[in-house]
């Protein structure tokens, strides 16, 4: 019955929006810190693991910077991110 289909599409659709409106209620509005954009713009392209002398923490830092083009229009993409993983007994 030509039906059915419709109606898991339907249902499936519903589902996905009733998720995707829950996920966007549960998401909390950040805050601009420049000192933050000040560091992800100064970090070097690439990806960067480092350890600092008697630390108990990892540091990582990966920058991707690449320009794009699609016939005549150019995009610039520009991914940075920091990352710390801190390990200790309590």
């Amino acid at each position: 019955m030509l039906l059915t289909p419709i109606a898991r599409l339907a249902i499936g659709a519903g589902l996905a929006t009733a998720a995707l409106w829950t996920a966007r209620r549960a998401i909390r509005t950040g805050r601009v810190d420049q000192r933050a954009e000040d560091a992800l713009d100064d970090t070097d392209e690439g990806l960067a693991i480092h350890q600092a002398r008697g630390r108990d923490q990892t540091n990582a830092a990966a920058r991707f910077r690449r320009t794009v083009h699609f016939g005549e229009h150019g995009f610039e993409v520009d991914a940075a991110a920091l990352a710390r993983l801190r390990i200790r007994r309590v």
